[in-house]
């Protein structure tokens, strides 16, 4: 395995991906752990050139100071492609595909219809700052990444082995202290849909990175409420969660470096908190044995999942993670579905989307019952 040349904060060495470039210009990365990793090939197809600016916006609005993205161009993206067309699957012919190869263990590139992108990293973008202005916008400055977990079309995450999952965390490693580096990423998020039920447009077992050039409203609540409760308390908001999580009833897993759980005021009909119990603030300050164990541990709740209704549930799985000098900031897992029985689904409706005030149908205890259980049967 090829190294980085700077280690990861705990001393962890990160794979070092082999770069290549796809026919307009967009970068693509392959990882592996293998002593002859999988070669890029050329990418023979007819693109249309990478535009040199964004082709998105970021527009504030004025009631919330939420940033919103606009990016029309999403309209034109890859929707539900037959098998022989997937544009994830290795292609050695470079005629057909995003991955240009034989065949690959990870690979990762920039999307081919971004949500923000930009063609020349470290510019030194910043946004507006806060105006009178009722209509403040800029340019969609970022980075949109699609991380395919396996060059196995059929399956998903949870089908990986445990060294192959504790691959995918090295690359969101690598990826995420990549783009923090960069001027103008202010948030770095790495995430996962899967199924039609979701949203999901495209079957192989994918997951997508975000870097953005704001700290979204999710993080920026998360952070002013763990600095009231350090203010009020002196104590690590998250920690204490984690301390009295562990000694409740709504673990669903715990090993030596992990616990999972089902949170207290858990929005979901089924969801679950992954927090490694050493206090980091992003993947890549994980040592071996802590991203071995959560690799385990990610992979037992996802199994859980699976095995809940007896099918493939769908499934958000979304990533916390922050930069060395964000006070307050840890990384966790959050994953949920919107699966709220066998044949029923959840759906965001007045109250939810409305004012984001979300109503379950389940207590988080039940929830942990079901899901603990869930696990175990996955695990015999």
């Amino acid at each position: 395995m090829t190294t980085s040349p700077v280690p990861a904060p705990a001393g962890r060495v990160l794979p070092q991906p082999q770069r290549s470039h796809l026919a307009d210009g967009r970068e693509i990365l392959f990882f592996s752990t293998a002593a002859e990793p999988p070669r890029p090939l050329p990418d023979r197809r007819d693109l249309p050139p990478r535009p040199a600016a964004s082709p998105t916006e970021v527009r504030r609005d004025p009631r919330t100071g939420d940033w919103v993205i606009v990016a029309p161009a999403r309209q034109e993206r890859t929707y539900k492609p037959p098998r022989r067309m997937c544009p994830l699957c290795a292609d050695p012919t470079g005629r057909s595909s995003e991955v240009p190869a034989e065949r690959y263990d990870v690979v990762v590139f920039e999307n081919r219809f971004p949500s923000l992108s930009t063609a020349r990293p470290g510019t030194g973008f910043t946004l507006p700052g806060v105006s009178d202005e009722l209509e403040v916008a800029a340019p969609g400055y970022g980075r949109c990444e699609v991380v395919c977990f396996t060059d196995r079309h059929e399956g998903s995450f949870a089908d990986l082995t445990e060294a192959q999952a504790r691959l995918v965390i090295d690359t969101w490693s690598h990826r995420t202290a990549d783009l923090l580096s960069r001027d103008g990423v202010a948030e770095v998020f790495c995430f996962e849909n899967r199924g039609e039920e979701i949203g999901v447009t495209l079957a192989h077992p994918h997951g997508q990175i975000y870097a953005y050039p704001y700290r979204t409203d999710r993080t920026s609540t998360l952070l002013a409420e763990a600095a009231r409760y350090r203010a009020e308390t002196g104590g690590d908001l998250f920690e204490a969660i984690v301390a009295a999580e562990d000694a409740g009833t709504r673990v669903v897993l715990r090993t030596e470096h992990t616990v999972a759980f089902v949170p207290f005021a858990a929005r979901w009909p089924a969801e679950v908190h992954v927090y490694p119990r050493r206090p980091v603030r992003s993947l890549a300050e994980l040592t071996d044995d802590q991203a071995d164990d959560l690799a385990g541990v990610y992979l037992a709740v996802l199994r859980g999942f699976d095995a809940m209704y007896d099918a493939p549930l769908p499934y958000i799985a979304s990533w916390h993670q922050y930069a060395p000098d964000v006070a307050d900031g840890r990384l966790h897992a959050e994953l949920f579905s919107i699966r709220r029985s066998r044949d029923k689904l959840k759906y965001l409706a007045g109250s939810e989307s409305g004012r984001g005030a979300f109503v379950t149908d389940k207590t988080p205890e039940a929830i942990a019952e079901e899901l603990a259980a869930a696990i175990a049967k996955a695990r015999a």
